[in-house]
């Protein structure tokens, strides 16, 4: 693989640009999933719904929220530190905030389809489909790419 030249802070600024531009997509869907979280609430329905519906909502709510504020902290922390030549310590933390924020995307994913699908169908089927699609989630956020990291390790090693 043929390297960049550029130098340690082009490198930095390069990353956090692709890092914003990943974030931008993530934010997208959390505020839809909040949006979706802070309508079903008022819903008639949502009333008469079972404890486990409610405590589910509860988690699925908690978990978006903290997508949206680990997905959103890259920006504060950059606006914070700007212009003090600490772009390299603002790309690394950066990167944890979003890999945390994914994390709770994905959680909070799970549980919006648990409810939706405990509210849909009965509670055994919800919770098939809902390992379902949560596998999904796994194998293409995670399994995949870490698995093409293993690869290019091991390529390296040889």
């Amino acid at each position: 693989m043929e390297a960049r030249r550029e130098t340690p802070f082009q490198r930095a600024d390069r990353n956090f640009q692709e890092l914003l531009a990943e974030l931008r997509v993530l934010q997208t869907v959390v505020q839809i999933l909040f949006g979706f979280m802070l309508i079903l609430a008022i819903q008639p329905r949502f009333a008469a719904a079972s404890g486990f519906t409610h405590v589910t909502y509860l988690i699925a709510l908690v978990l978006c929220c903290t997508a949206t504020a680990l997905l959103m902290a890259p920006v504060a922390y950059h606006r914070t530190l700007f212009a003090r030549g600490l772009k390299p310590e603002v790309v690394r933390v950066s990167d944890r905030l979003a890999r945390g924020g994914m994390v709770a995307l994905f959680l909070a994913i799970v549980a919006s389809v648990l409810l939706v699908f405990d509210l849909a169908v009965n509670r055994f089927v919800a919770v098939v489909l809902t390992v379902c699609v949560a596998t999904v989630f796994v194998l293409l956020w995670y399994v995949m790419p870490l698995r093409r990291l293993r690869q290019l390790q091991l390529a390296d090693d040889q």
